[in-house]
C-alpha cells in the first residue's frame, strides 16, 4: 500500500507561505518601535523559506538586505534611486547596495509608445 506523502508537503508549503507573508506584515508594524524586532521576524521569515524549500516572493524579498538581512524601511534606513534602467538599494547600516532591473516596466513603457 502507497502513501501520499506530497499531499502534506503542498499543505506544509502553504502554510509557510502564509507565515513569511505574516512576518513580513509585522515587520513591517513593528519597525518604528523596533528595528531589531523587525529584523529578527525577517531572520525567521527566511528561516521558515529554507526549511520547507519555498521561494519568497521577489516583492518580500526587496523589502530586506541581501548582505546583513535587515529590514527595509524607504528613507529609515534604505536609500532608493534609479540610475541606469536599474533600481538601486542602498542599505544604510551594511553601506551595500542591491541593483534590480525595471527591464519589465520599460517594455510595457515601449509597448504604449509605439502603439500610438
Amino acid at each position: 500500500m502507497k502513501r501520499n506523502y506530497n499531499n502534506k508537503a503542498e499543505k506544509f508549503k502553504r502554510i509557510a507561505k502564509e507565515r513569511i507573508e505574516i512576518l513580513f506584515d509585522e515587520a513591517k508594524k513593528i519597525f518604528s518601535y523596533d528595528s531589531k524586532l523587525s529584523d529578527r521576524y525577517v531572520f525567521l521569515a527566511r528561516k521558515i523559506a529554507m526549511k520547507y524549500k519555498v521561494g519568497i516572493s521577489s516583492e518580500l524579498k526587496r523589502r530586506f538586505c541581501k548582505h546583513c538581512h535587515s529590514f527595509f524601511m524607504q528613507g529609515k534606513n534604505c536609500r532608493v534611486r534609479t540610475a541606469d534602467g536599474k533600481v538601486v538599494y542602498c542599505c544604510l547600516s551594511c553601506k551595500k547596495y542591491t541593483r534590480y532591473p525595471f527591464i519589465r516596466e520599460q517594455k510595457e513603457k515601449r509597448k504604449k509608445y509605439f502603439r500610438k
